[in-house]
């Protein structure tokens, strides 16, 4: 997953997400350029995913 491919629908994709895992915030999806990995981290700690298991969750919506 590249960062045009997160950035681009990433409104449509941070709805999805929220619906999908209800203890995401705004803050846990707030996508800042050059700051991808930090946000995949954060999500990962409060997820209890891998990397890949985030790409996958992302790819998927």
């Amino acid at each position: 997953m590249n960062t045009t491919e997160v950035k681009g629908n990433w409104d449509e994709q941070k709805g999805k997400l929220k619906q999908k895992f209800a203890k995401l915030t705004d803050n846990d999806l707030l996508f800042i350029e050059g700051k991808k990995d930090e946000m995949l981290g954060k999500l990962q700690i409060k997820l209890g995913k891998t990397k890949e298991e985030l790409h996958k969750i992302i790819q998927e919506l």
